[in-house]
């Protein structure tokens, strides 16, 4: 059983066969599927799932604390596996990838910036968009 298939269970989710295949392609996902993809990913698999089925169960799932969604300012929410580890992410805008990144001095920043403030931080979203530098730097 994957992750997001157990984390469902011990939610007290119903797993429909749909569901289990749908939380497989989240927990094997190395990327940040949005529906239309993870549904090319799931009818793959199983012809029978709808689009209606994979945008209901992200639905679900998101709102279970299951998954994670995101926008990363491509018109589409996409969505990744919800874990322990905290990590940022950094956009291509030319082709849309999307890396994880983790970075002990932004979060000392980030903490630093809060308590200037009068806060304690308690949860946060880092999402920094670019473009490569060319061979020249620029």
């Amino acid at each position: 059983m994957d992750r997001v298939e157990r984390l469902c269970a011990e939610k007290g989710m119903r797993m429909t066969e749909q569901r289990k295949v749908i939380a497989r392609i989240i927990s094997q996902a190395e990327d940040h599927p949005d529906v239309e993809e993870i549904h090319r990913r799931a009818n793959a698999i199983d012809e029978r799932i709808s689009i209606a089925t994979v945008y209901r169960t992200m639905r679900l799932f998101e709102e279970s604390g299951v998954v994670q969604r995101h926008d990363f300012n491509d018109g589409r929410s996409r969505y990744e596996e919800a874990g322990e580890d905290h990590h940022d992410h950094l956009i291509n805008l030319k082709n849309g990838d999307v890396i994880e990144f983790v970075s002990e001095e932004i979060e000392k920043l980030q903490q630093k910036i809060a308590e200037e403030h009068g806060f304690r931080l308690v949860d946060h979203r880092l999402e920094l968009y670019g473009v490569p530098l060319d061979k020249d730097g620029n």
